[in-house]
């Protein structure tokens, strides 16, 4: 294979690479990190600087995965889930128009802009409960609110 050979099929098999990874890419599952920040209880307590990362799986969908660690109580398995408002309509009967010609028989739906409420719960490895509410903005993946456990620390829910 001569040097002129290797210039012109380099650019061709990156090209090919990056054209069968973008499909790929684009199923992967969306995830979006989560911030605990500990406000009252031991946890606060012992370090008022901590920040909890949680991982929050599926974020363009209502509901969701969450994993986070908790300091001295191990993993924490859940779930968060969103109130997402929708607008249905159907639609039936006949167009007379030149574009539509005949009947016709449909649902649209389309979600509701404004502020959605959430919650989120999770058990971690000693069995300490955490739950939590929040609220986020329609079509976005950020939001705010507060979660608590069951040993009586308090965290403010940013992400």
């Amino acid at each position: 294979m001569t040097a002129e050979y290797r210039h012109l099929q380099s650019p061709l098999l990156r090209q090919l690479a990056l054209t069968l990874a973008l499909p790929i890419a684009a199923c992967a599952p969306s995830t979006s990190t989560m911030q605990l920040y500990p406000l009252q209880g031991e946890i606060a307590d012992s370090d008022p600087t901590l920040v909890i990362r949680a991982t929050a799986k599926n974020t363009t969908g209502t509901s969701g995965a969450l994993t986070f660690r908790l300091p001295e109580r191990g993993k924490c398995s859940g779930t968060w889930s969103s109130l997402t408002p929708r607008k249905v309509s159907n639609s039936k009967g006949l167009a007379l128009t030149w574009k539509k010609t005949g009947g016709e028989v449909g649902t649209a739906r389309e979600t509701v802009a404004g502020v959605n409420n959430g919650e989120i719960y999770a058990v971690c490895d000693d069995g300490t409960r955490v739950q939590g509410t929040f609220v986020i903005g329609s079509g976005t993946a950020s939001g705010t609110g507060q979660a608590s456990d069951t040993n009586g620390n308090v965290y403010k829910l940013l992400f």
